[in-house]
């Protein structure tokens, strides 16, 4: 009906809020059904069909002012004026590349949370396995931590279930695990509680990796160019490409992508004087990933040859007073 409508009265342009997520099923409506349309109408001028994505805050009124028709109306005369700060929605593909890392993150996320809430619930319940083993869900642990959920009283015998190299001896598992043979049962179905929520959120991920790989197989080229960089690796070149396109075609220059990702100095000039050089937000998710390979870059790039010009000529660290940033050169050129 909308999409319809628009047509109807002949509109070339449609501007919006970015209210949330409820943007996003109105956006790919008009992408799908209005924008084609548009576009072929006879006619149709170079910005036909276009669809604009504003930041609500750059559309913000008088406040106790609040209306929705007032904030439409100011919308569209601010985006005529230019007034407008503008939001990069990339297109229906890219789309689903995003979601599909987001959502890895977040289950991530959860398998950390999962895995500090058994060493939290191994503590409360005097087993000091995590002090013995440097991986609480490596093999060994695993299989300790199997058995004790299963019944297992032993300390002996969950000891001996730990693999050879592993550094800690057998009488040091036989102490860390003394407390199992009063254990309460509470404690070890809570214990199996957790190894399954662990070995689910392990088994999506392992799926959402599938997918992303299924999804970017025309764009290996890129994902392996990037891998190389000292600091990151195949899940975070699929995490950029997600972020910023195959190509980054959107950004004209390097300084256009420094700026929208944030991690570029801001200005806040008053008098002649920049009080603040703050960074502006810019796209949490590109500068978790590129914090995170900046943090990595001095133990990664100390395995390597320091005549990578590969590792050179993509990337530099530049460190300031509140942040350490990656800042990309020449990143898919």
């Amino acid at each position: 009906m909308l999409s319809e409508w628009l047509i109807e009265q002949q509109i070339e342009e449609v501007v919006m809020e970015s209210t949330a997520q409820y943007w996003k099923p109105v956006w790919g409506t008009l992408e799908r059904y209005w924008k084609p349309k548009c576009q072929s109408r006879e006619g149709a001028g170079r910005m036909s069909g276009t669809l604009h994505l504003a930041q609500a805050l750059s559309n913000r009124g008088r406040r106790g002012r609040k209306k929705d028709f007032r904030d439409a109306e100011r919308l569209v005369k601010r985006l005529v004026s230019q007034e407008l700060v503008l939001s990069f929605v990339p297109d229906t593909e890219q789309r689903m590349w995003r979601t599909l890392t987001r959502t890895r993150y977040q289950r991530t996320r959860d398998k950390v949370r999962l895995q500090n809430q058994l060493e939290a619930l191994l503590e409360e319940a005097h087993i000091k396995l995590s002090s013995l083993v440097s991986d609480l869900l490596g093999a060994s642990a695993r299989r300790m931590l199997k058995a004790l959920a299963d019944g297992e009283t032993d300390p002996a015998a969950l000891a001996a279930l730990a693999d050879q190299r592993l550094r800690a001896t057998p009488a040091q598992l036989h102490d860390a695990l003394g407390a199992c043979t009063e254990l309460n049962p509470v404690y070890r179905r809570l214990v199996q509680m957790t190894l399954e929520g662990l070995q689910f959120v392990e088994q999506q991920i392992g799926q959402l990796d599938q997918e992303m790989a299924s999804l970017l197989r025309q764009h290996q080229d890129a994902v392996e160019r990037l891998a190389v960089v000292p600091g990151l690796g195949v899940d975070s070149a699929q995490q950029i490409i997600a972020e910023v396109g195959a190509k980054a075609a959107t950004f004209p220059s390097g300084e256009k992508l420094s700026s929208w990702v944030g991690a570029c100095p801001g200005e806040e000039e008053s008098a002649g004087v920049n009080r603040s050089r703050h960074s502006p937000k810019g796209n949490r998710q590109m500068r978790r990933v590129l914090n995170q390979a900046a943090n990595a870059f001095p133990a990664s790039s100390a395995k390597k040859d320091d005549s990578c010009d590969a590792a050179k000529v993509a990337a530099q660290i530049i460190r300031t007073d509140d942040q350490i940033i990656l800042n990309f050169i020449r990143l898919f050129r």
